[in-house]
């Protein structure tokens, strides 16, 4: 039964992607975790390239049962992710992340199949004996991260993200409980982490993405104030809950209507919500709404240092005078993020490379290429997110 669930888990996974040929547009990716990866004109990815199967290939025991819950978890991992990713996790939903709802949703089908998942879910929560299976779900070479680079490469036509995975997996092994690479995959390795940095910051933390990011999260933020205030807003059913309801992690976890109400959320609901609030009588949500649907974003400037609070200050009169709102109520339109990212952190499960005379050294000391060491440098940039100016 529980093969048959993977089975059919898979092939929601495929079937859904969608191939937007000739279009610059970043597609919502959802339910892309996997073990392997699958591109039509890849030869090479055509094959099922198992990490579980590698790893068995090379004489690591591993239980029929292990690896059938070990896909499982990397399958359903992330399925606690709202529409557009983290945004709801600081806006209608607060204080509860997507791994709390992933393992909510997980306890939850666990129970519907009679206890079939809880080897996953021990492996999912790094509870099980044999760490280095919840590497594969959770760690610096997890099979999400093998996934989502050449998924997102493939879609968004930025060919730096598209890395050997195949190769990579294929070189893993495990030492003391511990996975490890091979050394004559150092090359891959080395291109996955330079890879990785380059789609941060050319493709998720772009200037786009941040800014509908910050303009989306104010819109929620505003509909959530008013909401508040008794005002009637459109929105579905789901949605609705979120926006009249007031919702922490303590009552997100005792009342089964927020997890039930969560899992109907998709992309539709609010994109649907924004259209219709476009019109709405508030100045600010309807601002805000119009410049998502019509592509009218936030000027993103980006800064290695701070930005200075006066021109924080500045910008929100400005605002403030050429919309006509209150200077309190013009902080909707002015974010000041700051972004810190490391592309390697040598503390938490680093990558281990394994040599022939049976010896391990840390990545960062393997390689001979200067930039990998760096990679472990946390970078941290400023960003100014603002409503534009007409002049």
């Amino acid at each position: 039964m529980l093969y048959k669930f993977l089975y059919a888990l898979y092939n929601t996974q495929v079937n859904t992607k969608k191939h937007y040929e000739g279009d610059s547009m970043y597609p919502q990716l959802a339910c892309r975790e996997s073990g392997a990866w699958w591109e039509p004109d890849d030869k090479e990815d055509t094959e099922n390239h198992s990490g579980v199967q590698q790893l068995t290939s090379k004489g690591n025991f591993i239980f029929d049962s292990e690896a059938e819950a070990v896909q499982a978890a990397i399958l359903m991992h992330d399925i606690g992710h709202g529409p557009f990713s983290h945004v709801l996790e600081d806006t209608i939903v607060q204080g509860v992340s997507h791994e709390d709802i992933s393992l909510m949703l997980m306890e939850r089908i666990n129970k519907e199949m009679n206890g079939q998942l809880t080897l996953a879910i021990q492996i999912f929560k790094d509870e099980y004996p044999k760490k280095f299976l919840h590497q594969l779900v959770s760690g610096q070479l997890d099979m999400d991260r093998m996934d989502y680079l050449r998924r997102d490469s493939f879609y968004t036509g930025v060919t730096e993200g598209n890395i050997g995975s195949a190769r990579i997996i294929k070189m893993l092994d495990v030492k003391e409980d511990h996975l490890v690479v091979e050394s004559k995959g150092i090359y891959s390795i080395e291109n996955f982490l330079t890879a990785r940095r380059l789609m941060y910051w050319q493709v998720y933390l772009h200037k786009t993405s941040v800014a509908y990011e910050k303009m989306l999260i104010s819109a929620l933020l505003r509909a959530k104030e008013l909401a508040s205030k008794g005002v009637e807003l459109f929105a579905s059913p789901a949605l609705r809950f979120f926006l009249y309801n007031d919702i922490n992690k303590e009552t997100f976890y005792n009342n089964p209507e927020c997890l039930e109400n969560f899992i109907q959320l998709d992309d539709n609901d609010i994109w649907t919500a924004l259209k219709v609030w476009s019109t709405h009588s508030d100045k600010i949500l309807s601002t805000l709404s119009l410049g998502m649907i019509n592509r009218n974003i936030f000027k993103v400037e980006i800064s290695t240092e701070p930005i200075c609070e006066e021109r924080k200050k500045e910008l929100t009169l400005q605002i403030s005078q050429q919309l006509d709102i209150p200077l309190s109520e013009a902080s909707y339109f002015v974010s000041t993020p700051s972004i810190e990212k490391n592309m390697y952190d040598p503390a938490d499960d680093s990558i281990d490379i394994l040599y022939k005379d049976g010896s391990i050294k840390n990545i960062a000391e393997a390689s001979d290429m200067l930039n990998i060491s760096l990679l472990s440098k946390k970078v941290k940039k400023y960003y100014l997110c603002y409503q534009r100016l007409h002049r």
